[in-house]
């Protein structure tokens, strides 16, 4: 491989939330393997790195125009990645996904409305949406275990239920899926917007994770799939998860409809999310102009990353089900059978193994732990073996309880 993954450099006392956040009970944070927050544990591309090491060098900071370099380096990502063909005045920056998925809930919903959404979920689409004064209302995924693996699908029934309320303004995709690394097939993504419409709902596409797609799999943009889909979304994405360049604070809003693009910009004015610096311009451009051949082989690392994980898990704990990895570096993993609340295995793993995974129960499902494989090598076998220690010495504390999660 041209560039080394294996090297872990060193983040503790750099005020970094992964490695300096306090955890739940206390044991200093430098103590613990975290496997967490959705960031990864590499240096960035070296092209992005020589870009913002080329701005620092100019040593003036002031307010940034963004420049037209900058919409052709995405334009040009997407068509000869996926095959979208995005116009100029479609785009709308802002400083990440998150405000960009507050912007859009409240450019189109009242207090009172609600929004649809999949789940478990990633945790801040719960507070988008209450923030908003609006209400979630959740389709739960069908678990399908079998020898170890766990399939995910979508309870089509339920989500059509669910937009056909007449309270329902909204439905928020997070593709690919986080936390259950699902890439939606084409027939998904038609048959979402196929629903959406029926019910005259906007769909909003959270695609953060677009370019975390595991060997064998494509992922594909909900506006790519048809005119129809690209006339009922909004899709916001960026290149902070793919690339680790979170800090950098820079996303993308990206809508046809040129009435929707007047009410999310009205919106992104009132909250004063309209500005963004120079970092994460150039940042962007380095990415999408220079960054491909680097995240080819992140992802094919990553992958390797989430076969030792089922390697680990099987051996030692096989009665925690692993859902199928299609994207993200995030497992999510059933504990069911440890019969303790996730937030519970959590803390016991954080005091007892020193390693800090995700407890599920952030996401809407209790049953689960999301497990960050984004770090070298050494470090994530020692944080699985850790893991897997303490579900094994948890799961013999307990007395004897049904397993797996149920189809």
């Amino acid at each position: 491989m041209k560039y080394d993954f294996d090297v872990l450099p060193e983040r503790r006392g750099t005020s970094c939330v992964k490695w300096d956040a306090p955890n739940s009970v206390g044991v200093p944070p430098g103590e613990v393997i975290p496997m967490w927050v959705a960031d990864m544990d590499f240096r960035t591309a070296p092209c992005i790195v020589e870009a913002l090491k080329k701005r620092v060098e100019h040593g003036v900071f002031g307010y940034t125009i963004v420049p037209d370099a900058y919409y052709d380096a995405l334009i040009s990502w997407f068509s000869r990645r996926r095959g979208w063909d995005i116009r100029r005045e479609w785009i709308m920056y802002t400083t990440a996904v998150v405000p960009a998925i507050s912007v859009c809930i409240k450019a189109f919903t009242n207090p009172g409305d609600k929004v649809v959404f999949i789940t478990p979920a990633y945790n801040c689409f719960f507070s988008c949406v209450r923030n908003a004064g609006c209400i979630c209302s959740e389709s739960k995924v069908l678990y399908h275990p079998e020898g170890g693996v766990i399939r995910v699908s979508v309870d089509w029934d339920d989500l059509e239920r669910r937009c056909a309320d007449p309270a329902a303004k909204l439905l928020l995709l997070c593709n690919p899926h986080n936390p259950v690394g699902r890439i939606w097939t084409r027939e998904e993504l038609v048959r979402f917007g196929e629903i959406a419409r029926r019910h005259g709902l906007v769909v909003l596409s959270d695609e953060i994770h677009c370019e975390l797609e595991m060997p064998g799999r494509h992922f594909i943009p909900f506006a790519a799939v048809s005119p129809e889909n690209q006339a009922c979304s909004v899709t916001m994405n960026s290149p902070s998860k793919s690339f680790n360049t979170a800090s950098l604070q820079i996303a993308n809003i990206i809508c046809e409809n040129p009435s929707w693009r007047e009410k999310i910009d009205k919106v992104i004015n009132i909250y004063e999310v309209c500005d963004v610096g120079p970092f994460g311009v150039a940042g962007l451009q380095a990415a999408y102009n220079e960054g491909e051949p680097w995240l080819q082989e992140l992802n094919t690392y990553l992958w390797d990353n989430f076969c030792l994980l089922r390697e680990i898990f099987s051996r030692e704990i096989p009665w925690c089900a692993v859902t199928e990895l299609q994207a993200t570096y995030l497992a999510w993993v059933d504990v069911s059978a440890v019969g303790m609340g996730s937030q519970e295995i959590v803390d016991s793993l954080i005091l007892n193994e020193h390693v800090r995974p995700g407890p599920g129960v952030i996401y809407g499902d209790d049953a689960f732990l999301r497990i960050n494989l984004a770090c070298p090598r050494s470090l994530c076998e020692d944080g699985l073996t850790r893991i897997a220690r303490g579900l094994k010495r948890l799961y013999g504390s307990q007395p004897a309880i049904s397993q797996g999660v149920k189809a």
